[in-house]
């Protein structure tokens, strides 16, 4: 597996990145997401950095699979959540129809242009029939290398063509919000709910 400079950051601040995500209240969103599913949905946690939202999907009742591409994340995600997280590139999902969820927290967001189309194309065809996607995106243009590490931001406008040229995919819901993180108020988010047409 090809290390880019993102997975290096993660693998190397592992746990000061955990320290500062894994008791962040994020139940809102995340309870926003469970009441599209029913109680017997299966659940793809999409880059599961610590494993915050794949502990409160599993203590919900869900069957839940996590990946990431950071082996260090994944060895705290596995202690944390109790299940084993699997280490994956998203570019890696081959799945076909298997889940009724994909949950793609603060993840996708590191890959450039072309990879996110093609790997949101992956994602469409590992969701069932009208399966859902949370995915979220910090608000603005810019696209590149923001403390060391690879991010692509979206606006309204910029995810509509992204959503053209992925097809296939309707938005369902769409919000903006301030990161809930302490000190970080002042970043905004694009927070989506995609369903599978």
């Amino acid at each position: 597996m090809k290390l880019t400079p993102t997975l290096n950051y993660y693998n190397e601040n592992a746990e000061e990145f955990t320290a500062s995500t894994i008791n962040v209240d994020f139940t809102s969103v995340q309870d926003k997401f469970l009441n599209k599913l029913s109680s017997s949905s299966s659940i793809l946690d999409f880059g599961c950095g610590a494993g915050r939202d794949t502990k409160y999907f599993l203590e919900k009742g869900y069957m839940v699979e996590a990946i990431d591409g950071s082996e260090e994340l994944c060895k705290l995600a596995s202690e944390y959540t109790g299940i084993e997280v699997k280490r994956m590139l998203f570019q890696e999902l081959h799945d076909v129809e298997k889940y009724d969820g994909i949950w793609a927290c603060s993840s996708i967001l590191h890959l450039p242009y072309e990879e996110l189309v093609e790997v949101m194309k992956k994602m469409k065809v590992a969701l069932k029939d009208t399966g859902i996607i949370y995915t979220s995106f910090k608000y603005g243009s810019f696209e590149g290398v923001r403390n060391g590490r690879y991010f692509i931001d979206m606006t309204e406008k910029s995810l509509e063509k992204l959503l053209q040229d992925v097809g296939g995919l309707a938005v369902e819901e769409m919000w903006v919000t301030s990161d809930v993180r302490p000190g970080r108020g002042e970043e905004k988010w694009l927070n989506l709910f995609l369903r599978k047409k």
